[in-house]
């Protein structure tokens, strides 16, 4: 299981990412540009000391991620999402992939998905935060298919 950012804008999320990574034991990417400087103080508070147990590689632009990435699926989290989370199965090397804060994937990153996962949420609700649905998406996958890397 590898978890995904595609251009955040908000340091706080990404630093509640790479606890994840750390919790989880999932790869963290994150892909540029950003909103922000990855040295965020604001990145680093959220952080706290997880960093190190962190595995975040930082990709430039969308183009060196999907040259770099490791084979397996590419699973774009979104609110125009065609399957429901609980309806959706996962496999040990999906990516998790999800949008920037204030504008969600473009076109060409939801074309590139292999799969597109909704959140249900209550109706009139716009969205969960960033890094919220990045630990329901993971915890969901290490229930359903996914494994944590040992």
């Amino acid at each position: 299981m590898r978890l995904a950012l595609f251009q955040p804008a908000i340091p706080q999320n990404v630093g509640a990412c790479i606890r994840l990574s750390a919790c989880f034991g999932a790869e963290l990417h994150v892909i540029g540009p950003t909103a922000f400087a990855l040295d965020d103080r604001a990145l680093k508070r959220a952080a706290l000391d997880y960093g190190p147990l962190g595995h975040m590689t930082v990709h430039e632009r969308w183009e060196s991620f999907q040259a770099d990435r490791a084979p397996g699926r590419l699973v774009l989290f979104t609110t125009r999402g065609a399957t429901p989370l609980d309806a959706f199965r996962f496999e040990p090397d999906d990516v998790l992939l999800f949008g920037s804060e204030p504008s969600g994937a473009p076109e060409h990153v939801h074309a590139a998905a292999d799969a597109r996962v909704v959140i249900p949420i209550a109706p009139g609700a716009r969205s969960l935060n960033l890094a919220v649905s990045a630990g329901i998406a993971c915890w969901a996958a290490r229930l359903h298919g996914g494994s944590a890397r040992s």
